[in-house]
């Protein structure tokens, strides 16, 4: 690959995918509100609004890939604004960039848009995968089916389109290790709510191997990009405090949880959901993780810190 595009690529995720494929001598540019110098030839950032056709149109003319990562955080209180925000600013960018596609005389090859492992019902017991995960009906699993029809319904006959499912990311410079990390370490890393409910992650170099995976095969269709072994909350938390030689985790009820949540502005949901998500068509396609285990991923992370 000599070019990628990144849309929305300022955030955890992107800076991610610019650490792994910047020493690959792979041309590389950010769309983003934000705007920056980066004293590297191969690395540029380009303003677009994430809603209308304009100059940064012309990135796109012959690229590799575009991976698509736009879109309002959900780590928010799930009000009429934010859930407005949170819907618009997936399909509005998601529209805009099939749009401009249809302008190249050259278009991308490839095109990645995010999706989310969300999308999935609450499930203890079924595993969820690509053919028989079961998708259910409520907010945020409305908003990943709605994403996902702004993504495949946009005519792009030239560009290979692939939606990635992705679960909770672990890395060292965001997602959600970060805070609970801080949690375990002031002895509040227990068990949250039932400890029952399974955490569907990936550690963040899987989640890059697994990007370049799929555009090296030339990949179509829709992909969890996850680990194939996720675990109960309980042990999650347990082997969080088991890295950071924390001994003490004072539990969490769902009660607590929620009046958490409001008191931060977030959501319950997003820890007491239930993601039993398995990435079999990554594990059939050939796939090898390199942190398949939550503990040795843990371990890596907090290593980097040290």
């Amino acid at each position: 690959m000599r070019k990628i595009i990144i849309a929305g690529g300022s955030g955890f995720l992107g800076q991610s995918l610019v650490s792994y494929f910047l020493p690959k001598d792979v041309e590389i540019v950010i769309l983003s509100r934000n705007t920056k110098e980066t004293g590297n030839d191969k690395l540029r950032y380009v303003q677009w609004n994430a809603k209308t056709l304009d100059i940064w149109v012309t990135e796109l003319e012959g690229a590799d890939a575009l991976i698509n990562l736009t879109g309002k955080s959900v780590d928010c209180r799930y009000n009429e604004k934010n859930k407005a925000e949170i819907l618009n600013s997936r399909i509005d960018s998601t529209k805009v960039l099939g749009e401009a596609i249809q302008a190249c005389a050259v278009p991308p090859k490839v095109w990645i848009n995010s999706s989310t492992a969300t999308i999935y019902k609450h499930s203890l017991a079924q595993k969820m995968t690509e053919k028989n995960g079961v998708i259910g009906d409520d907010f945020s699993m409305n908003v990943a089916k709605a994403w996902e029809k702004a993504f495949f319904g946009s005519n792009t006959p030239k560009t290979n389109k692939i939606a990635v499912r992705t679960s909770i990311v672990l890395g060292k410079n965001g997602g959600a290790f970060i805070p609970l990390k801080n949690l375990t370490k002031f002895g509040l890393g227990g068990t949250q709510g039932s400890g029952n409910q399974k955490v569907s992650w990936i550690h963040e170099h899987d989640f890059c191997r697994a990007i370049e995976f799929l555009l090296e095969q030339q990949a179509r269709g829709i992909f969890n990009v996850t680990s194939p072994n996720p675990i109960p909350n309980k042990e999650f938390m347990k082997t969080i405090r088991k890295v950071l030689k924390v001994p003490i985790g004072l539990p969490q009820p769902k009660w607590l949880l929620q009046l958490g949540a409001r008191i931060i502005k977030t959501e319950a949901e997003l820890i007491l959901k239930s993601r039993y998500v398995i990435p079999e068509k990554l594990l059939a396609t050939g796939f090898q993780f390199q942190y398949p285990v939550v503990e040795e991923a843990i371990s890596e992370i907090t290593n980097r810190y040290n």
